[in-house]
Formats: structure tokens, sequence, C-alpha cells
């Protein structure tokens, strides 16, 4: 069965966000005046062959925690869908 994963990894919150700070400060000179707590991370999608939704978790679990997210700055969030 074929999945789809969307993985989002952005830094901890509390850790300093020297892109999301720079996006922060560069918005009020566009006249963009609201926004706030602005952060910066990743997004990757992923097409998964896996018997289940539960194996397709698993394989992104490993493929975060053992290449595309930094755990000591970031945190991830992961989104499987049937395709």
């Amino acid at each position: 069965m074929k999945f789809n994963a969307e993985i989002e990894i952005l830094p901890l919150k509390g850790l300093l966000d020297p892109q999301g700070k720079a996006v922060a400060n560069g918005l009020p000179k566009i006249g963009i005046h609201s926004a706030s707590n602005v952060r910066i991370g990743k997004f990757i999608t992923l097409d998964i062959e896996a018997t289940s939704a539960d194996e397709a978790r698993v394989f992104c679990e490993t493929a975060c925690t053992k290449l595309l997210a930094n755990l000591i700055m970031e945190g991830y969030a992961i989104r499987i869908k049937a395709t």
C-alpha cells in the first residue's frame, strides 16, 4: 500500500531561531506589522510503500531521528496519508 508522509521540522521552542528573527524584523519594513513568533523550518514529503500507516510512521520516525532532524535543536511532526 502507498502512503504519503509529510514531515515538518522546526526549531525547538525557546531556542534562538536566527532565520525567524531576521524575517520577523523584516516584515514591518514591507508593511506587515501583525506577525510575531516567526520560526523557519523544513517541510519534507515522502511517498512510502508500506503494509500499514503504522509501518510508514516507523519509517519516518527512523528517518527523522537518524537523518532529517537535529534532535538537540529541532522537533518534528509527521502526518501519514494513504494514497
